[in-house]
């Protein structure tokens, strides 16, 4: 080998032992940990729910359940929850909404999603779920917050189970008291409250921070 070949042989070791020493340094494990709490923060979306009884603050986990959360946040950029109902109160169960404008004037919705209820997220107290009928890809508009821990919804039946893409993270005194409002029939409606509660606008927090 000529002493040439040495000489840049040499250099290209050189190089290589200073590139991963820069790995190593602690500002580029900080640039790391930046990255990743970048990625984890992207993960969710914020919004706010405000409502009759109060404002609801929802956690969306669009890397567990982007179609979902997708869908949800077409909505609320149409402004179509604005004026809309929670039509089905059923304290100790859930609490569901998103469809209706009084008992029996249900909105026209864009077309139904795919149901994500394998992305590992489960029907806990103070989950946002999608509502749907019996077929299992037909989730539009409607969801519902879990009132309680409904486990028997995470098992499939008509073919899937009920998919949960978020979480109250603010608000969830404001669930209960919509929980608590009394029920009667109204046309179609067998669990409708019987003092109106209306969902009066859906935000986009873009600048919300948890706490924690």
């Amino acid at each position: 080998m000529s002493v040439l070949n040495i000489r840049n042989s040499t250099i290209t070791i050189f190089a290589m032992l200073l590139v991963a020493a820069i790995a190593l340094t602690p500002d580029a494990a900080r640039a790391q940990d930046g990255d990743s709490g970048s990625a984890q923060e992207e993960a969710f979306v914020y919004v706010k729910m405000k409502t009759s009884k109060g404002d609801i603050v929802l956690e969306l986990n669009q890397e567990k359940a982007p179609i979902s959360v997708e869908n949800f946040l077409k909505y609320v950029d149409e402004e179509f929850y604005n004026g809309t109902v929670f039509h089905r109160v059923m304290k100790g169960f859930m609490i569901q909404g998103g469809g209706f404008t009084d008992a029996t004037s249900r909105k026209p919705t864009n077309p139904p999603i795919k149901n994500e209820w394998r992305n590992g997220l489960k029907n806990k107290r103070g989950t946002i779920a999608m509502a749907r009928t019996q077929v299992h890809d037909s989730a539009t508009s409607q969801f519902f917050i879990n009132h309680a821990d409904n486990a028997f919804l995470d098992q499939p039946r008509d073919g899937a189970a009920y998919a949960v893409f978020g979480e109250v993270v603010e608000g969830i005194e404001v669930v209960d008291a919509i929980a608590d409002v009394p029920t009667r029939r109204v046309g179609p409606q067998a669990n409708y409250p019987v003092e109106k509660i209306e969902i009066m606008e859906v935000v986009l927090l873009e600048d919300y921070a948890p706490e924690g």
